[in-house]
């Protein structure tokens, strides 16, 4: 991790986020929960930039091997979401036999790589295939000592068992509010309570796992947020990772309004309040452009302990408020063992 301490500078004039209006009721609870947030850790921004997209700003610049996503399915994917529809796995390394996983993990080694994100598309279940892959990702975790992040999909007791058992250093796991978003927008016979057993189970086996919240992943309407908050707040998570509707070219979603930042603020600030003592991260799925700098700038301003892949103009931000800050090379998923 590579640190760096926030000085003030000069006014920045003509920044989006110098500029945005908030209204009167947003800033308080804003404040709340920055307050709240200063209370419990300390005031400092990580800034997570894993290899997942090419990154060069001049605070910090990324290496395509410093924390790469590898996808144990290629680009084939079986539910192909209406919000992704396998293009997300596009953009990662191909690993579809046991053999070529550990292949390429060495090699990675040797160009000093020091852990990875292993996912792939989603079976017709809900559920990522990696029965075959465990003995690989065990011997990648003995041999090679990567930080191994997972993003599972729908998990049960022997796949929960297995994923322990390998070492694996973290589990992401999606969580909803709302049945219609598993059955309208993954295409998936699965409900809420499926979600949350996939939670609960990976907990009760201590295995680090860390729910992911999407806001507006219901064609860019809130649909259940505030009830996901609730039941991941029940299970006194390690950190919780919130994003939002990215639209991608070629997708069925292309086209809809992602949620505005005002929006994606208020679920951080309740989040904050709903569970003061765990760490809240945004995540790297966001909107971009301007609005992906005000929804940052907002982030900032409820205390968010952590940022993936932050706008340029977001660091200045944040020097600007004499905010200490730190980069770091891995996946944001692991900041519960990061932030203090």
């Amino acid at each position: 991790m590579v640190e760096r301490q926030g000085s003030c500078h000069p006014k920045i004039e003509h920044l989006a986020v110098c500029s945005m209006k908030v209204d009167q009721e947003l800033e308080g609870l804003l404040q709340l929960s920055r307050e709240i947030s200063y209370e419990s850790f300390r005031r400092h921004v990580i800034f997570y930039v894993p290899s997942l997209v090419d990154y060069q700003i001049p605070h910090f610049q990324s290496k395509p091997t410093d924390f790469p996503a590898i996808s144990l399915t290629g680009t084939g994917c079986t539910v192909n979401c209406k919000h992704c529809h396998g293009k997300v796995l596009e953009t990662m390394i191909p690993a579809t036999s046991p053999e070529e996983l550990l292949n390429v993990c060495k090699s990675l080694k040797t160009q000093g790589c020091q852990g990875c994100l292993i996912t792939g598309g989603s079976a017709s279940d809900g559920t990522v295939r990696l029965e075959r892959f465990v003995e690989a990702i065990s011997r990648i975790k003995r041999e090679l000592a990567f930080t191994i992040v997972m993003h599972t999909g729908l998990v049960d007791d022997t796949m929960a068992d297995m994923l322990k058992k390998a070492g694996v250093d973290t589990v992401l796991t999606d969580v909803f509010g709302s049945d219609k978003i598993p059955r309208e927008v993954f295409g998936l016979d699965a409900k809420v309570e499926d979600y949350e057993k996939s939670l609960e189970t990976l907990q009760n086996l201590g295995v680090n796992v860390v729910p992911h919240l999407t806001v507006g992943i219901y064609y860019g309407k809130l649909e259940g947020e505030y009830k996901a908050l609730k039941l991941i707040s029940k299970h006194n998570p390690k950190m919780l990772v919130v994003g939002a509707l990215m639209t991608l070219p070629g997708t069925p979603m292309e086209d809809v309004k992602p949620p505005k930042p005002e929006e994606i603020a208020r679920v951080l600030a309740t989040a904050r309040l709903m569970m003061p003592k765990v760490p809240i991260v945004l995540g790297c799925t966001r909107p971009s452009g301007k609005h992906r700098v005000q929804t940052e700038a907002l982030a900032v301003k409820s205390g968010i302990n952590a940022i993936a892949f932050p706008m340029e103009e977001t660091v200045r931000f944040v020097e600007s408020e004499g905010i200490p800050f730190s980069f770091s090379s891995a996946c944001c998923s692991i900041a519960w063992a990061d932030v203090k």
